[in-house]
């Protein structure tokens, strides 16, 4: 079942490539900009989201896609890789799977030469991280 993380995460991948959303029953498209501030998503992409899940707003769908937000939000999908691109797509938990990813209208993707999108990053993990390995091939030497 896909939870409210896994489509907030998937709608972050797909907003790094310029897809948007597009809310009201088709009147108006959204595309929040950046998607992350931090280690977070932006205050962009939240007030977004909360527009995404507003009744107000009528059907949310991403751009390419036939599935609703609302609909994935329900036990029958999941988000998995695409088999092509690897980005996250919905996928029925039963039945068949969407009709497409919202790769198949993007000129030229997958593109290995570009840097694929990506989550939120911890700067100070990251940051302790590379400090831990440094100390380690310190100690390595120095026995």
């Amino acid at each position: 079942m896909a939870n409210t993380e896994d489509i907030k995460k998937y709608l972050a991948y797909w907003f790094q490539l310029g897809k948007k959303v597009v809310i009201g029953n088709g009147a108006a498209s959204l595309l929040p900009q950046p998607v992350y501030r931090g280690d977070r998503y932006s205050q962009e992409f939240e007030e977004c989201w909360q527009q995404i899940i507003s009744s107000k707003s009528g059907d949310c769908y991403l751009e390419g896609t036939h599935e609703t937000i609302a609909e994935l939000l329900t036990s029958a999908w999941e988000i998995t890789p695409c088999g092509r691109c690897n980005m996250p797509i919905p996928m029925r938990n039963v039945g068949m799977p969407a009709e497409t990813c919202p790769c198949n209208n993007l000129p030229g993707w997958p593109n290995t030469d570009l840097p694929a999108p990506r989550s939120a990053i911890d700067n100070q993990e990251q940051l302790m991280g590379i400090r831990d390995r440094l100390l380690e091939n310190i100690s390595a030497k120095t026995k």
